[in-house]
């Protein structure tokens, strides 16, 4: 077995600091491609002259194939053993990488980024059961603050990243940027980590077919819907029909059922289903935010791409720093369930400052808003990862480390599908009521105008206050969508009284 098996929580065994690098960077190399490209797409879009709808599926491919994949983390742990599957994992990453920054049509964009997400549903499930048996329980809130620290604070940084790349290099950049954190991760992991024992196990090849089609539906819903305007379309209405009849065929027939694709007893436990709700809700605040965030201050405010990247740096710095103070400290001396509520109250007050905002708002304004959640986030990931977790054997870490990796994925694609929607329902609203108005004769409009030299009355000052009265509905749009996500942060306030308060302290200095 290698020097990560259970061993360290029984008996406190000296970590091995080389693995536990190498499984940060792992974690490291996926949450950073989930948002390092969105700030390539405009050039991606221009270089294959494709159009929007094309766009999306660069993004869609990838988010699909992974997350219908990772809940079968512990299925193939079981198969080929962590060390071989991490591995593999890392290397087709790492290939697909590359092949999409080589690609020269969107066709093979789309196949090459869907291969990247089979392979990258691996990483983050593995990498955090691995972590997690590489410290023993009472330092478990330590190995939850350094995880945290790759997949908390690289996707903040993520657009500031691929701003860079994107200004000084080009958008395959953002796609090379992989491989040498790839090389780096599989070095280490090689080196360190031994083979284990597998076994033959009996696949069941129809709950695997019915979990692929009730998850793949599911998120084909939530990232097309609103490009495919929802129930109208006949496509969202066969996927909801799919997603309908297989997800309930799955969990009826697979609860208690003997070598199902994965284990539903892992439910059984309060702190860990509690957990998976909180973990989505949170998802949807944290990545509802930070997805329209870019769009407000560049399509708005005029932003240049890269310093809206920078708008992201501040948040990220804060919320690094709390993850380590939390691990470090807090978790130790303060019931962690304490620390998941003042999470949650800072991320959805800071999400609400971002939906106090208007058009003069300058970068500072937008910063502290940030750094307010950024401090929500260390506060809520390192307790809630190890609340989720408490009660979990060694025997099933990769199987529930899959289905947690699910619903936060899960919470990040219904946060970014509810403030698509909600900003273009808003923004029709707003529209609409700001219009009745402006006519030709009100003061407001003639006040505007007069320094443009135009009237009311003329093609060109209609044209012109039809221009304002949308510029103002999309802020008002904007600002309704931030309080949305803020509110998603405080409706999870009353799951934190299922979770089960651990019997003792979870983490010791992060110095020691």
């Amino acid at each position: 077995m290698s020097t990560l098996d259970t061993g360290a929580e029984e008996t406190g065994a000296t970590v091995s600091w080389t693995i536990v690098s190498a499984v940060i960077l792992t974690a490291v190399l996926e949450v950073l491609d989930s948002t390092i490209v969105n700030v390539a797409l405009p050039q991606i879009q221009a270089a294959f002259g494709i159009t929007n709808d094309q766009t999306v599926w660069i993004l869609t491919s990838y988010i699909v194939a992974s997350v219908v994949v990772m809940p079968l983390t512990g299925f193939f742990v079981r198969m080929v053993g962590r060390r071989r599957l991490i591995t593999t994992a890392i290397l087709g990453f790492a290939g697909f990488s590359a092949l999409c920054g080589l690609s020269w049509s969107v066709e093979i964009m789309v196949a090459c980024r869907l291969g990247q997400g089979l392979f990258g549903a691996f990483l983050i499930p593995l990498s955090q059961s691995i972590l997690f048996d590489s410290f023993s329980k009472d330092k478990r809130g330590q190995a939850m603050a350094l995880f945290g620290l790759g997949v908390v604070v690289a996707p903040v940084l993520g657009p500031t990243i691929g701003a860079l790349l994107t200004e000084y290099f080009s958008w395959r950049a953002v796609f090379y940027v992989n491989l040498p954190i790839a090389a780096f991760a599989l070095i280490m992991l090689t080196g360190e980590m031994e083979r284990e024992d597998t076994k033959r196990i009996k696949v069941d090849w129809i709950g695997l077919v019915l979990m692929v089609g009730a998850i793949g539906s599911l998120q084909l819903i939530l990232d097309l819907g609103e490009t495919w305007d929802w129930f109208a379309s006949k496509a969202i209405q066969v996927a909801a029909l799919s997603l309908l009849v297989c997800g309930t065929t799955f969990v009826v027939r697979g609860y208690g059922k003997r070598d199902n694709i994965f284990d539903f007893s892992v439910f059984k436990d309060r702190s860990f289903a509690g957990a998976n709700v909180a973990i989505m809700g949170f998802g949807v605040a944290m990545f509802g935010s930070i997805a329209i965030l870019p769009l407000f201050v560049q399509g708005l405010l005029g932003y240049p791409v890269l310093d809206a990247g920078f708008l992201f740096i501040p948040r990220g710095i804060a919320s690094g720093a709390s993850m380590v103070l939390t691990g470090a400290v807090l978790v130790n001396r303060y019931d962690p369930r304490m620390l998941l509520a003042l999470g949650l109250v800072l991320t959805g007050s800071g999400n609400i400052m971002l939906g106090l905002l208007d058009l003069s708002a300058g970068f500072w304004d937008l910063s502290w808003p940030g750094i307010v959640s950024g401090l929500g986030m260390g506060l809520f990931f390192v307790p809630m990862s190890t609340l989720a977790f408490q009660n979990i054997g060694p025997d099933k870490q990769d199987e529930a480390s899959g289905i947690y990796g699910v619903t936060r994925s899960l919470g990040s694609s219904v946060g970014i599908a509810l403030v698509g929607w909600q900003i273009a329902s808003r923004m029709q609203f707003h529209y609409e009521t700001l219009s009745t108005g402006i006519t030709p004769f009100s003061a407001a409009a003639r006040e505007y105008l007069a320094p443009l030299g135009l009237e009311p009355s003329s093609p060109a000052g209609a044209a012109k206050l039809a221009e304002q009265v949308q510029i103002q509905a999309s802020m008002l749009a904007f600002q309704d969508a931030f309080w949305l996500t803020g509110l998603a942060a405080f409706l999870m306030l009353p799951i934190i009284m299922i979770l089960q308060r651990p019997a003792k302290a979870v983490a010791p200095a992060l110095a020691s």
